[in-house]
């Protein structure tokens, strides 16, 4: 008994895509994440807020949370923004006008809404124009669907964006994080 009572001591928790965000975050020395709340991303952001290698705060809007993180990088400091499919579309300007021309390597995660059961119509015309968008910005983004290899594609689209000093999208699909779940 004693013996079956270690082993199961020794067996690590599930992976998480939010376990898998915070260490790859942490091995690439991103240490400041604004975000916007949301729901999908609240156990991520609880769990950075918990890290003190992090330092992590709510925004207002999605583009004050692009405005600090452009702000940190000029001043040596690595980040990513945290956001919701539907802050995404107040951000063409700020992109277009600081990120992109001043090769600032934003990192953002984007929980994807507007799909796979959708109730909010206004969510759904975001998702539909979301990757045309950053199409027409030239900006790398990947959509996360599978936990199997979202560690190698968080991880190489961080080294990207610092190596290339461009922005990336990191668009967080329902597959991936359960999705916002909608009550009745």
């Amino acid at each position: 008994m004693a013996a079956a009572e270690g082993q199961a001591s020794l067996q690590s928790e599930p992976e998480t895509w939010h376990g898998v965000v915070q260490r790859t975050l942490k091995r690439n020395e991103v240490r400041l994440v604004p975000y916007v709340p949301d729901r999908v991303l609240t156990t991520l952001i609880k769990n950075l807020h918990a890290d003190s290698f992090f330092t992590t705060f709510p925004t207002a809007r999605e583009e004050e949370a692009v405005g600090i993180a452009a702000g940190a990088w000029m001043g040596g400091m690595r980040s990513a923004v945290l956001m919701q499919t539907s802050g995404f579309a107040t951000l063409a300007n700020a992109l277009a006008s600081m990120a992109i021309p001043y090769q600032i390597p934003l990192v953002m995660f984007v929980s994807e809404r507007g799909t796979l059961g959708e109730f909010n119509y206004g969510q759904s015309l975001v998702c539909r124009t979301m990757r045309p968008v950053l199409d027409s910005l030239a900006m790398v983004h990947h959509t996360a669907t599978r936990l199997d290899e979202f560690e190698f594609i968080c991880d190489r689209s961080i080294k990207q964006a610092i190596a290339t000093q461009a922005p990336v999208a990191l668009i967080l699909s329902p597959l991936l994080t359960g999705g916002k779940v909608f009550e009745k």
